[in-house]
This record gives structure tokens, sequence and C-alpha cells, in this order.
């Protein structure tokens, strides 16, 4: 018996589609890149560059709290009841913490650049030059913590300093070479390719505009150089995503651009004076681009009383499209670049509103003028500042938090034995709502008995005792 299959029109139409599919030639010819009496090698490439890469040890004396396996004996109320004695819970003792780390060679005269955090908070910092036993004491020059930059300086003449390529010509899948002292182990070199350009939020930084690369970077690489193919310094070995704290093919550089234009400064003056725009800023999303011609910059949301933008005129809902010659296609560019710029220097903001371009100049105002509110507080041991849009963007902070800003917390002190920590955000006491300093400072004065501190960490609020 036959079966009988009927195609509806349907069915016909999807069944009759075709597509092509593109086809790779088939018959390719391998090749080996070498001939027999040759050796694919870029160890030529790395011969010069390795004379720049140093070796940095660190070492700082820290006081550690530890308890006697009898304290708790000793403290316990019914021995003190019948001995009336009293014992000490914690010992403070120090320890001298040494750490590794990289840097490289920047001028024939001495001044090596790395890290911020290899050298930060340290007592003593000791180079030690490649091929070479002698340990040099070096001398911080400056540093600056939203790079992770820090320049130091040895005594000393006739070294092999790095070639500075420009970070801005590399392209996704240039080879590149990671040079450093990982784990301690002495010099090495890894090979990888540049994986991906102009990382951010990636939570390391305020300024990020990483290199990623699939190169090994592994602790004690940090401030080490990583090279394109010719041994061109391209970027500064920074840091690393993992789990297990070893290499899994994610790592961060800091692009050679970057590192020039800070280390000069800090050279020179020995910290990073910035100017400051003074806006929180937000990308364009799928809806809000219906509202505006350009498709691409970055959309004020707010702007700080009193700071450069709101006494030029900007407001919230302004699409800026350029700076000066710099055009601006994220938040993170406008970001990235307004932190090149230094204190009382002339800008042209370029932005749209209202369906209109327009363009405004005026003068960047200097980015410590946002912690001319930083005062001591009146809970003792904290330091505190109003929350500005600097730190809302440092920090990831919606515009709906607001409060007063924990920049400070001292050891030993009545903030910290109640629970206070740097970045805490006050946004409460009992029922009252915190949005400055002021308001604290007020309830503070005339505060009577226990106080219930509410401060926004990590995502979520949390209750402190204040006594």
């Amino acid at each position: 018996m036959k079966k009988i299959f009927l195609c509806t029109s349907l069915a016909c139409a999807l069944f009759s589609a075709t597509i092509n599919i593109n086809e790779a030639p088939s018959n390719v010819k391998r090749i080996n890149p070498t001939q027999n009496d040759e050796i694919l090698s870029y160890s030529s490439s790395i011969q010069n560059v390795k004379k720049s890469v140093v070796n940095i040890s660190t070492s700082k004396t820290v006081t550690r709290n530890t308890r006697s396996a009898f304290d708790d004996f000793f403290n316990d109320p019914y021995f003190k009841h019948f001995f009336d004695f009293n014992m000490p819970q914690q010992r403070n003792n120090q320890e001298v913490v040494s750490s590794l780390g990289s840097g490289v060679i920047i001028s024939k005269d001495g001044y090596i650049v790395t890290n911020n955090h290899v050298v930060d908070n340290v007592d003593k910092i000791t180079v030690t030059l490649p091929g070479s036993d002698t340990e040099y004491q070096a001398k911080l020059i400056g540093k600056d913590s939203k790079t992770d930059l820090a320049v130091i300086k040895i005594e000393t003449s006739n070294l092999n300093a790095v070639s500075f390529g420009n970070s801005d010509e590399l392209l996704e899948g240039d080879v590149v070479f990671a040079l450093g002292n990982p784990f301690g182990v002495g010099f090495s070199v890894t090979s990888g390719i540049i994986s991906a350009l102009n990382k951010d939020n990636i939570g390391l930084n305020q300024y990020e505009n990483f290199i990623q690369t699939d190169a090994s970077i592994n602790p004690g690489n940090s401030g080490g150089a990583l090279v394109d193919s010719r041994g061109v310094l391209v970027g500064i070995n920074s840091a690393i995503l993992s789990r297990s704290g070893g290499n899994n093919g994610i790592g961060f550089a800091i692009p050679s651009n970057m590192v020039k234009d800070i280390a000069k400064k800090l050279i020179e003056k020995g910290k990073i004076e910035r100017g400051f725009l003074g806006v929180t800023i937000a990308p364009l999303q799928a809806d809000s681009k219906k509202a505006y011609k350009s498709q691409e910059g970055a959309l004020i949301t707010e702007i700080q009383k009193g700071s450069s933008a709101d006494l030029a005129g900007l407001k919230r809902g302004d699409l800026v499209t350029k700076v000066n010659n710099k055009v601006i296609k994220t938040p993170t560019d406008l970001k990235n670049y307004i932190g090149t710029l230094e204190p009382d220097q002339k800008i042209t903001i370029y932005f749209e509103r209202d369906g209109e371009f327009k363009e405004l100049s005026f003068m960047l105002k200097s980015d410590e003028v946002n912690n001319t509110s930083t005062q001591e507080s009146l809970i003792e041991g904290l330091t505190l500042k109003n929350l500005d849009a600097s730190d809302r963007t440092k920090l990831k902070i919606t515009n709906d938090i607001n409060g007063v800003l924990v920049t400070k917390v001292k050891e030993k002190s009545l903030g910290q034995e109640t629970g206070f920590k740097a970045n805490d955000i006050i946004i409460a006491v009992g029922q009252l709502e915190i949005r400055n300093l002021n308001d604290l400072n007020t309830i503070l004065k005339h505060k009577k008995g226990l106080l219930k501190v509410w401060v926004y960490r990590n995502g979520s609020a949390n209750l402190l005792i204040l006594k």
C-alpha cells in the first residue's frame, strides 16, 4: 500500500528554501616557515628589551594582633571573679613583610616605571638589574593610584632605557611578549597575542583602558613589560583575572601611551594633577538612542553643583560627542580624556541638546576641589567627605544613593570599633536621611545614647550601632 504525502504551501515553502554556504578552499598548501637549517625564533627581538626589565623587592613592617592559647582561659568571667586578674587579650607583634614585582627602565639615569600596587605603602624598595646581583636602594618619585602607575629611581647611569611604541596603533591579533619576574623565580618571557583593546569597567583602576592579552602574566610580573614582536614597549603588565591566582589567559596591561604621559608628569611634579568636569555619565541605551541624532557619546545624568560643568552651563541630558579634538564615543572616552588634562586648562566641549549641536569653552577646575569638603568626623577615627559625581563613578554607585563617604578609618578608634570601613557611605542616622556633612554633623552634635547609623556597603544597607 502506497503512502501519499501532501505538501501544503507552507511546508513546501519551508523545505524548498536554499542557502549558500561559503566554502573555504580545500586543497590548501601547508608550508614550513623555516628551512631545514633554520629555527623560528624571536630571541633577537627581545635581547635588547631584556636589559630594561628589573626585579623589584619591597618590604614593610606591619603590626599583627595575636592571641595566646591561654587568653580565653584567663579572660573567662569565672576566672576573673575568683582571681581578680586581668590578662591582655591580644599581643601586638611586629613583622617584616616582603613582596616581589617588576619594573621597566625608562631613562639612562635610573628612572623606572612600575605598578603603584608594587611600591605602595612600603618602607624599602630594592632594585636588581638584569644579569647582576648588585642591589640598588630606590627612591619613590611619585605614584598614581588611579592608573596604578608609579615611578622610582636608582642612583646609577648608562642604563638600557626601553623604547616606547604607540599603543594607539595596536591591533587585536598582534604578537606580544610579557617580560618580568613571575613568582620570584627570576627573569622570564611569555608569548601570546593581543586579545582585546580598550578594556574598561574591569574594576581595577579608576582610569582604565587596558590591553588584554593571553601572554602569561603571573604574580611578580606586575610592573613588567609587554612588548611587541620588535621588542618595543606597548604596555606595563598590571593584573590578571583568575580564580586560582595563576594565569588563565586573561591578563591586562596599561597602554604605553598612558604610561608615558603619567610617568612624565610624575617625574616633573611628583604627583598627578587632573582637571575635573564634575559630571556623572552613562552610555546611550537602545531606547535613549531614539531621542538623539548622535548614536555615540557620553550622556550626562548628573552635574555636581559648583563644578566646572555646572558653572559652564552643561545640563542633565546633554550628550557629549567631542572634547577639543578628541571624539567621544563612550563614557570611558570622556573620563579618560578629561583625566589627561591639567587644572586651569581651557577646553571646548561639543554636545547635543534637544536635537541641536552646541559647544561650550571653559576652564577646568582641579579634581582636588572635590576634597575641599573632606574633614575629620565627629565620630572619632573617621575622615569623611561629601559624596560627589567622581565618587559615584569610581565606586559604581547609582544616583539614588546619597550620603557621606568614609575615606579613612583610623586603627583602634571608635570608628573602627563601631565597624566603619573605608568607602562606606553613611546614608541615614535613625530615621533621618543624610545627604551631606552638615546633615550628619547636626545630628551628631545633639546625639544622646546609642545611635543607629545606616551605611551603604557592597550594594546593600548595613546597620551600625554608634555609642
